[in-house]
């Protein structure tokens, strides 16, 4: 058996992100991580894993010492996504089909003098 292999505790992640930031926006602001491994951390921390059970709406993270909204965590994701996505192009304007003949509206004033002459 390797080294690693005798070492390795199975219960124990290899790199936990709690050791390393306390908020979403330590995440964002790591520029050592890809945008890939900031979604990761900040999707495991969303997970319901860490729901705390009479308030959905936050997260306990071991090793955070306060607990996480929901919220803030969803924004960071979002964020990520609006960087990544390319800003939309411009269309072009659309337009509208041509009429062969203008079409003109008659009050009722014009119909009745059309209809006295005729």
């Amino acid at each position: 058996m390797s080294q690693a292999n005798r070492n390795a505790n199975l219960n124990e992640p290899i790199f936990h992100p709690v050791s390393h930031y306390n908020s979403p926006g330590d995440v964002l602001n790591d520029a050592r991580l890809s945008t890939d491994e900031k979604r990761v951390i900040l999707s495991s921390w969303a997970s319901d894993m860490y729901v705390i059970e009479s308030q959905p709406t936050l997260r306990e993270i071991p090793g955070i010492p306060h607990r996480l909204r929901l919220a803030d965590i969803l924004a960071a994701l979002k964020r990520l996504d609006s960087e990544e996505d390319p800003p939309p192009r411009g269309g072009m304007a659309m337009q509208l089909p041509r009429l062969s003949k203008p079409v003109r509206a008659v009050c009722d004033s014009e119909r009745t003098h059309t209809t006295k002459t005729a």
